[in-house]
């Protein structure tokens, strides 16, 4: 059995998070650099069995593609083609930066910890993970 693994592209920084062997749970993994990505990406599929790959798809209100997508695009093509045999999905993003800073706030997070924006990205893959598994 493997885990799904879940990413929140950022123009900067890529959040991660991934699921239990059961995947019931999601949990934040780490925040990398997007130009260290596939470096990390590799390492962590040769060590843990990732079967699954889910992206964010930042959308508008109105359900079209956001301008962020163009980004994401190039990323994709060379995700699948870096690991052919994992199966990629989308799932939409929404409010999960707005979602993470709130979960900051709720957990207790003083101000200074609140302007990480590595943990935001972190905890925004594990809702869009969360939320994924919740449908799936």
């Amino acid at each position: 059995m493997g885990k799904i693994l879940a990413i929140d592209y950022g123009e900067k920084r890529i959040g991660l998070a991934v699921t239990d062997d059961m995947k019931m749970i999601a949990f934040g993994l780490t925040t990398v650099a997007t130009t260290e990505i596939f470096e990390y990406l590799t390492d962590y599929i040769s060590k843990e069995k990732v079967e699954t790959i889910v992206v964010g798809e930042p959308k508008q209100m109105d359900n079209t593609a956001s301008e962020s997508e163009e980004h994401i695009a190039p990323f994709l093509i060379t995700l699948a083609e870096k690991f052919p045999a994992i199966p990629i999905k989308r799932h939409d993003e929404r409010f999960t930066s707005k979602m993470a800073f709130q979960t900051m706030l709720d957990s207790g997070l003083k101000k200074k910890q609140r302007k990480n924006k590595a943990l935001i990205d972190e905890i925004s893959a594990t809702i869009i993970l969360q939320s994924y598994l919740s449908i799936a």
